[in-house]
């Protein structure tokens, strides 16, 4: 393999595109600025690109990398250094890079002392030569994952914990890019003629098997017109099946805990054929923004959009109201990694209790609103039992009226009986967790009782 070639240019256009990336969002858009400041272009743009976003994927273990050197969190050190020092680890340790680059990236050095501050630049040099012969301690099978597979070792635990061997087959999947997936919203149009359009593009895709107006975009293809028209809506399979598993009808009376960006609102308003009401619910205000917009493009006609916290939706609507309540809760997210490479490091062990007292809280929301004899659904996209299995059997043992609908297909059992998950690797989707629970008609006169 040819070692890597890098100008002292090359190498200031990556750290100062690392550097705003801090600053300006999204990093797509401060790779931009940086690399237009430094002329990167054509195939230059290209391999710089590659680089780029390798650092991005790798960030937590580069950080890593450099608090074993330094001593200290990265995130306490100058911010050029940071940047130049995270652009020397995954040259100097992930990559082969030639003698001209190694003393390009001496070179960085002067940079520093231009930017910031000469001790920055002294600081570098001294420290450069011990990050470029950096060997790693790789004495445990988590420390192994890590490296080859770029998660944090807490999470490659709890994935061993549940799958064993196979969890090794999971965070290959997680690692794997997935194809673009829409979601063909029958209130505008139908599966055959969104095939007809994509086959007259001469794009190849697949329409899902378990999810027949799911399809998957095989070729590099913007879909920005169909989702324009409201024709369709990116949406992965796993996130399909939940309003699938809800099933709500047409007339019925439908709450929707935290709603958006609104996929799953849109597709329960075409499930019930625009007849009925659906009340959407979320506290943050783009998101609401972009929810409105779907909902316009899509022909929604009875979602009511509310700004509020979803722990608060029973005093704001009453009690008992409610036919169906969705609840897809607030989660860490794990299981999208496959479509949000950088959430990998922002996962912390110390943050799951914290999510799971919300999700439980909307839980109790949520059966509030519930008419006796109508049906709950819990969903994640998490695989953490602690999110998922857990917060049900907390919130079964609290509740003597609540009954678990068992959920037979089309994805995998969960770890309770009657749940359902979605495995990235088994199923060639995101994670995802399912819990349909009944509330019993009795439930009313059970609570009175107590």
């Amino acid at each position: 393999m040819p070692k890597l070639k890098l100008s002292d240019r090359q190498l200031y256009a990556l750290i100062e595109a690392l550097k705003l990336g801090e600053e300006v969002k999204p990093s797509q858009q401060a790779k931009r600025r940086a690399f237009s400041k430094y002329r990167i272009e054509g195939w230059e743009n290209s391999k710089l690109t590659g680089i780029f976003y390798s650092i991005q994927r790798r960030l937590g273990l580069i950080d890593e990398v450099i608090e074993e050197l330094v001593g200290v969190s990265p995130l306490i050190l100058d911010p050029w250094l940071r940047a130049a020092l995270r652009v020397a680890v995954e040259v100097g340790v992930f990559r082969e890079p030639s003698e001209r680059t190694l003393q390009h990236l001496k070179g960085v050095a002067q940079f520093l002392s231009k930017r910031t501050h000469p001790y920055v630049g002294y600081y570098y040099y001294d420290l450069l030569p011990r990050v470029v012969n950096y060997v790693p301690k790789l004495d445990t099978e988590e420390k192994r994952l890590k490296w080859e597979y770029l998660f944090p070792e807490w999470f490659i635990a709890r994935m061993r914990a549940l799958l064993g061997e196979e969890a090794e087959e999971l965070l290959r999947a997680l690692n794997e890019t997935l194809p673009t997936s829409i979601r063909v919203n029958r209130l505008r149009t139908s599966v055959e003629e969104v095939e007809n359009y994509l086959r007259k593009k001469g794009v190849r895709f697949e329409r899902s098997e378990r999810v027949n107006t799911v399809i998957r975009i095989l070729d590099p293809f913007n879909p920005e017109w169909l989702f324009n028209k409201g024709y369709a809506i990116a949406q992965e399979e796993a996130s399909a099946v939940a309003s699938l598993v809800l099933a709500p009808k047409p007339g019925e009376t439908v709450v929707d805990l935290a709603a958006a960006p609104g996929g799953k609102t849109a597709h329960m308003a075409e499930l019930m054929e625009n007849r009925g009401k659906i009340y959407a619910f979320d506290v943050d205000s783009a998101r609401i923004k972009r929810m409105k917009e779907v909902l316009k493009r899509t022909g929604v006609e009875i979602a009511e959009v509310i700004k509020a916290d979803g722990r608060n939706a029973p005093e704001l609507l009453g009690e008992e109201i409610a036919d169906r309540v969705l609840l897809d809760a607030p989660c860490t997210s794990d299981g999208t990694i496959a479509k949000n490479p950088e959430l990998r490091w922002r996962l912390r062990e110390k943050n799951i209790p914290k999510v799971v007292a919300l999700q439980k809280e909307l839980m109790e929301s949520a059966w509030k609103l519930l008419k006796p004899g109508g049906r709950l659904l819990y969903s994640t996209c998490s695989m953490l039992p602690e999110e998922n299995e857990e917060v049900v059997k907390w919130f079964l043992e609290r509740h003597p009226g609540a009954e678990l609908v068992p959920l037979n297909g089309p994805y995998d059992p969960g770890f309770l009986k009657g749940t359902m998950r979605a495995w990235p690797h088994r199923h060639r989707t995101i994670g995802f967790f399912y819990a349909l629970i009944e509330k019993r008609r009795s439930e009313s006169r059970i609570v009175r009782a107590c």
